[in-house]
């Protein structure tokens, strides 16, 4: 089989999907949920929710985080049986009643007539046997065939999904694998059995924005070609509008709004589904509308002709030895003036952080030029470097790896202080205090710890902890790209304000181009450690010059799902020229 053949469906017939609202032919629903609920002790993740998805037909479920979705997608499988949690409702899947069941029902339906897909590959996959194995034990429990049989299927599944050099990669284990390749393979062993229904659980959330638009065609091709559902649930309302036929909006775990994607997303009725769309950053908005959207926010102040704050001339780093050393950044030059914004947009391994650690000093430079305001800091030793250490702040993607978990927040925000040489702890407790304030925490927050935070709380931390050095500039390495779109937006607006305030210099990377467009007023791209394109933030979206910037702007989910065919069928045209 090669990879453009088209996998048999559970009927033994290819076909185009139906719409989740009614597939002709099929007198029961794939699907059929009525009154759901799902408790975890006092707490109710999804309160009373009911919800049909035909044969073939295609439902995105969006909300923000805690909004009750995986909890939801989980009870189709059964996955909270043995949890502690308590469900009640009926769930009926491929003629399973899920609840009903006993495990032996529940093997039965896992894998062979529904498979689930989970947004972090890695802790679904075994570390020490390769993926091929795991596909095929998979396929084994399931199917009555033989271990060559069950490797063989391995093999064509991973084809099927896009896999190169299907039968080498087969012996890989995951960690050999790219982030999006360990995608794929999920996806793969999901396919394995042919199952009639696919939940997918932020399958994208972690990839990169060319990744992620392979891996939602790679499922709208699966879908159509198998005649499979698909239940995905996501907090991006964009990776919605590429994918599904209807959406169904959750809050506080109940539905909000349910329809064909094309109205809820066009013309929403509810005013929560109106603030959820309003939060989603547009690739087609520039930045001064974005920036004046902001109630009561000036506009961003000119900075074309102040002196740089960092200038970085011909700046790389290499990592490795001999044969197998690698540029991962290679003759980088950029400057940063202060109270402007430089957004650095690119692919998973592209050296954004790399270099954003390297604007900071948290990693030296092999070769190249460093200059902040006019001082060159790029070959300084550490002892040297100390003046500056507090001008130059980073706000790290992951801020539960960022923070102490056996410290609470406020002394974590309080650490630059000390550092600084400040001693009174009264004065200590008061400054982070304001600090937590500022962010939109409350200063009585001191003494809570980070997991008793959300995400975007967490990240407020790392934001008060970068502020609590008075930073002149602060690299954002990911800041947002874990948050659902609202926390987002908050986070986003919250940098723009201080920012405005403050006259700090930001660096912004991340993979989202449209938010990247939000924030910047320049915008740097990256490939392969180098500088493909940089220029005026609306200069790079209205006119890009590098093919790869405009593959990069062909692979953004569009709200609209015909832009989004649009955009599906430009990003074939671009893979085959």
């Amino acid at each position: 089989m090669t990879s453009h053949e088209p996998l048999t469906g559970p009927a033994g017939a290819t076909g185009s999907g139906t719409s989740s609202s009614g597939a002709a032919g099929s007198a029961d629903p794939l699907v059929e949920v009525t009154d759901l609920t799902v408790d975890f002790g006092e707490v109710r993740a999804v309160d009373r929710l009911s919800f049909t998805l035909e044969p073939g037909g295609a439902l995105g479920v969006v909300g923000e985080s805690g909004s009750g979705k995986s909890a939801a997608a989980y009870a189709l499988l059964g996955l909270h049986r043995g949890t502690g949690a308590r469900v009640g409702g009926s769930v009926l899947v491929a003629g399973t009643d899920v609840n009903a069941a006993d495990e032996r029902g529940l093997r039965a339906l896992r894998g062979a007539r529904a498979a689930m897909v989970f947004q972090d590959p890695l802790s679904s996959l075994d570390p020490y046997y390769p993926v091929g194995d795991q596909i095929a034990e998979v396929y084994r429990v399931h199917r009555p065939v033989n271990r060559r049989a069950a490797r063989a299927r391995a093999v064509e599944v991973l084809d099927r999904v896009g896999i190169p050099d299907a039968a080498r990669r087969s012996r890989l284990r995951p960690h050999e694998f790219s982030g999006g390749m360990r995608q794929r393979a999920l996806i793969a062993m999901a396919l394995a059995c042919e199952p009639r229904l696919l939940v997918a659980d932020e399958p994208t959330t972690a990839l990169d924005v060319t990744v992620q638009a392979q891996i939602l065609d790679l499922l709208h091709d699966l879908r159509h070609e198998t005649g499979m559902g698909l239940l995905l649930v996501t907090h991006d309302v964009g990776v919605a509008a590429e994918s599904v036929d209807d959406v169904l909006v959750m809050r506080r775990g109940a539905e909000v709004e349910r329809g064909p994607v094309a109205r809820v997303l066009g013309a929403p009725r509810e005013p929560y589904t109106k603030e959820l769309l309003a939060a989603v950053p547009r690739l087609e908005v520039r930045r001064t509308a974005s920036v004046s959207a902001v109630e009561g926010a000036p506009l961003v102040p000119a900075v074309e002709d102040a002196a740089p704050l960092i200038e970085a001339v011909d700046l790389r780093r290499a990592f490795g030895r001999g044969s197998g050393r690698v540029a991962a950044v290679d003759g980088v030059s950029l400057t940063v003036r202060a109270g402007e914004t430089l957004g650095i947009v690119g692919e998973s391994g592209s050296g954004k952080t790399t270099l954003g650690r390297m604007l900071v000093r948290l990693l030296d430079p092999t070769s190249g030029r460093l200059r902040y305001r006019g001082r060159e800091i790029g070959a300084l030793p550490e002892r040297e470097l100390r003046p500056f250490r507090r001008e130059l702040q980073m706000v790290f993607q992951d801020p539960v790896a960022s923070l102490n978990p056996r410290r609470s927040v406020g002394e974590s925000v309080a650490d630059p202080l000390r550092a600084a040489g400040e001693r009174d702890e009264g004065r200590i407790r008061d400054r982070v205090g304001a600090l937590l304030e500022r962010v939109g925490l409350e200063p009585a927050h001191f003494e809570r710890y980070p997991h008793e935070f959300s995400g975007g709380q967490r990240q407020r931390v790392g934001i008060a902890r970068a502020l609590a050095a008075e930073p002149k500039l602060i690299v954002c390495d990911e800041p947002v790209s874990a948050l659902d779109v609202t926390t987002q937006a908050q986070v986003v607006a919250l940098l723009a304000e201080l920012q405005r305030e403050l006259g700090i210099g930001l660096v912004f990377i991340a993979h989202d181009l449209a938010v990247v467009r939000q924030v910047s007023d320049r915008v740097a791209v990256m490939r392969r450690g180098v500088l493909v394109e940089q220029g005026e933030a609306d200069a790079v979206y209205e006119d890009p010059r590098d093919p790869y910037t405009r593959q990069l702007l062909a692979a953004v989910p569009a709200l609209d799902p015909g832009l989004a065919a649009a955009r599906r069928a430009a990003r074939r045209e671009l893979a085959r020229a």
